[in-house]
């Protein structure tokens, strides 16, 4: 990559040009995000998944602009305008305005009213009116009147049409443009469709809005830009064209004489058609189209830290769980996993109204219970979830066996999805929603990366901006949460290891018919002998997989097998087996990394493996804690302003958090009512933490609930 580009993204990241290089060679050789943050800190300088990710985004924009600037040469030297400072200028563009700018004059054009014009023969007069050297404009338009021009009128009418195209195109006028719309107002007027729809009642606060663009937040330009899409809203900015023209004017002659007014006149005149009739309207879009550019990125960015939160929420671990999909008249679907999530029973119980068979119920979830060892209970927080839980905790259960309430959202999608139809060929929607909420407990990671992100519930404006984007980021987080817990490479699903650095849905189906056909790895390097996984991926992916119980200690650990013979001489040194090193946190503590440097490992690797050794395969996502929701609080009408709650954030956007408190509606923390002034409310709070709010409102027609920390 060039070093014009290598620059620009250090700029812009704020890194060193030889990190950016690096990061460039390493996705050159087929290095993925995952691996060069986890196992090439001393290339890196030490950049984080996230960092790197955006090396990756910028250079990858920076090849998709070459190929640009090659196109863009090679059609302005096909029509012979190809001079070495223009082929500079373009050369050194590191912006898609200013090259677009710098290619506007050649670009192919319909057919316009300076086209019509250039065939009248006017392009000499124009000519004369845009180097100034016309005296008396008037006068040198009779000059052309004649079978193509009928009066002087015309001529420079004519002349004016050539000049307001040129204007269009000069890209300082573009540019001081854009400068001049980045300061103004985004404005929202109604259209005569809203006047009475009732659809349009959610956008009223729009109508009238006027705001300055630069400041807009992420959320509410989204939705004014919803409501233009639905034909309710008309979007511009408050552009004053006077002052704008004028301003451009001044531009375009600071660098010259001013000329003649008469000259001058003409010159106006064709700059005020120039802004409102070509510069304005696709100025105006492409400014209003970067600020979405900016609300995607901030909304897709939330997307991203909240799904990264959710999927690595605490697991509870190989537990034999009960999942109960709760309801009223279809009853609760019951599903009793295993210590792996294999599905052992399934069966409805109706513990509710209309059937109301408590007590048979009750004993029927206790035989459950007992004949399958439970061990942890999750329950879906949907329809007659407060009801369910309370009659679940009414029963004798072991003291050893927690209930959970689990989030349902994704489990329908999973439940009629091609993947559920491969898990579960012979069982029905009901026991596949079921047993998704009891694996989404055990192991959420393993169980959500099977359902598309903007299905669980955690998204803003998630079906409004740019879906290539925000499809890359998701799966960017996906690939990151995978890799950063690590995988276990002998239980692992295919839709798990596709996410494996290295891998993908070809070699994690293989992955798993050799496993099947096997009987299981015994070893990482066993992974060598899977079908089309050569040597490249397996140096991807190796680190990331882990095998419990096997042949060697290290390959239960982030250890990379390139390092293994760095541990095994650490071992030696201390005079002990590597099994005896692995988790032995006292004897690493006397290793001394800088002893272990070598040409290819610097210190950031060995003082990674030693800190791996102390505590091989230690889970980032901690334990599981339980909760319980006021147990005197069902439903709205139970609500009143003061009331002190325990609750569970499941959202965060930019204008606050919506908290679950049990009455089966969000309530909302907006962002005023954090205590203090905070730049986004993830500052503040954590996807699914269990906080402590008060009431503050309650508008039952609305179904809305307002709320606040508590002090």
């Amino acid at each position: 990559m060039k070093a014009l580009y290598i620059n620009n993204i250090a700029s812009r990241l704020q890194i060193q040009p030889w990190q950016v290089e690096n990061c460039v060679a390493m996705f050159q050789e087929g290095d993925t995000i995952p691996f060069i943050s986890r196992y090439r800190k001393e290339k890196t300088g030490g950049l984080d998944d996230v960092e790197v990710a955006a090396v990756k985004h910028f250079a990858e924009a920076f090849d998709d602009m070459e190929k640009r600037k090659s196109s863009i040469l090679d059609t302005i030297e096909g029509q012979g305008k190809l001079t070495d400072a223009l082929r500079k200028d373009i050369e050194s563009c590191t912006e898609c305005s200013a090259l677009e700018d710098l290619y506007l004059p050649y670009r192919p054009k319909r057919r316009t009213r300076a086209t019509v014009a250039k065939e009248a023969g006017l392009e000499p007069l124009a000519d004369r009116l845009w180097s100034f050297e016309c005296r008396d404009p008037r006068r040198e338009a009779a000059g052309y009147v004649g079978d193509k021009v009928d009066s002087a009128d015309a001529a420079l009418s004519g002349a004016r049409d050539i000049v307001a195209e040129r204007f269009s195109e000069v890209p300082a006028l573009r540019e001081t443009l854009r400068k001049i719309f980045r300061n103004l107002n985004i404005t929202g007027k109604a259209t005569r469709a809203a006047s009475d729809s009732e659809e349009a009642d959610k956008y009223r606060a729009w109508m009238g809005h006027s705001e300055p663009l630069r400041n807009i937040p992420s959320h509410r330009l989204l939705a004014m830009l919803r409501a233009q899409e639905e034909g309710f809203l008309n979007i511009g900015l408050n552009t004053d064209v006077q002052k704008c023209c004028n301003k451009l004017y001044y531009v375009f002659c600071q660098e010259r004489k001013y000329p003649a007014p008469a000259v001058g006149e003409q010159l106006k005149e064709a700059l005020e058609d120039a802004f409102s009739r070509l510069m304005e309207p696709s100025i105006s879009n492409e400014i209003i189209k970067e600020a979405k550019e900016k609300a995607d990125k901030e909304a897709i960015r939330i997307f991203g830290e909240n799904l990264r939160q959710l999927l690595l929420q605490p697991p509870v671990g190989q537990k034999r769980t009960m999942a109960i999909d709760p309801g009223f008249r279809n009853g609760c679907k019951i599903a009793c996993l295993d210590e792996t999530g294999r599905l052992l029973h399934h069966e409805i119980i109706f513990p509710h109204p209309p059937q109301s068979e408590k007590v048979k119920s009750m004993m029927r979830l206790s035989a459950m219970v007992e004949q399958y060892g439970i061990e942890a209970i999750a329950i879906g927080n949907g329809t007659a979830s407060r009801e369910t839980e309370k009659f679940v905790k009414m029963n004798h259960l072991p003291a050893s066996c927690k209930v959970y309430v689990v989030s349902e959202d994704g489990a329908s999608i999973y439940s009629a999805s091609e993947v559920a139809r491969e898990e579960f060929p012979d069982q029905d929607v009901t026991v596949r929603g079921a047993v998704s909420i009891g694996r989404r407990l055990m192991d959420p990671l393993s169980e959500l990366v099977k359902i598309d992100p903007k299905s669980l519930g955690v998204g803003q404006y998630q079906y409004d901006v740019d879906q290539t984007a925000l499809r890359q980021e998701l799966d960017e987080t996906v690939e990151a949460c995978v890799n950063k817990v690590g995988v276990n490479l002998n239980t692992a699903s295919p839709y798990l290891l596709r996410y494996v650095s290295g891998l993908g849905p070809s070699l994690s189906k293989s992955i798993v018919e050799y496993r099947d056909a096997k009987g299981g790895f015994s070893s990482r390097e066993e992974l060598l002998k899977v079908p089309r996984l050569g040597a490249k991926a397996y140096e991807q992916c190796a680190g990331f997989l882990r095998i419990r119980g096997g042949k060697n200690p290290l390959d239960n650990s982030a250890v990379h097998p390139e390092t293994y013979q760095i541990v095994y001489k650490m071992a030696s040194d201390l005079g002990v087996t590597t099994s005896e090193l692995v988790g032995n946190e006292k004897l690493c503590a006397t290793l001394k990394a800088s002893d272990y440097v070598t040409a290819d490992f610097g210190l950031p690797t060995i003082t990674d493996v030693i800190k791996e050794l102390a505590k091989p395969g230690l889970d980032p996502r901690g334990a599981a804690s339980d909760f319980a929701f006021s147990e005197d609080i069902h439903s709205l009408e139970d609500l009143q302003p003061g009331m002190t709650l325990p609750g569970i954030v499941t959202n965060i956007t930019a204008f606050g958090a919506f908290v679950d408190i049990g009455v089966h509606e969000q309530g909302l923390i907006h962002v005023s009512k954090f205590g203090r002034r905070v730049a986004s409310p993830a500052e503040v709070v954590k996807l699914h933490q269990h906080v402590t709010v008060e009431v503050t409102d309650v508008d039952l027609n609305r179904k809305r609930i307002s709320l606040k920390f508590c002090k």
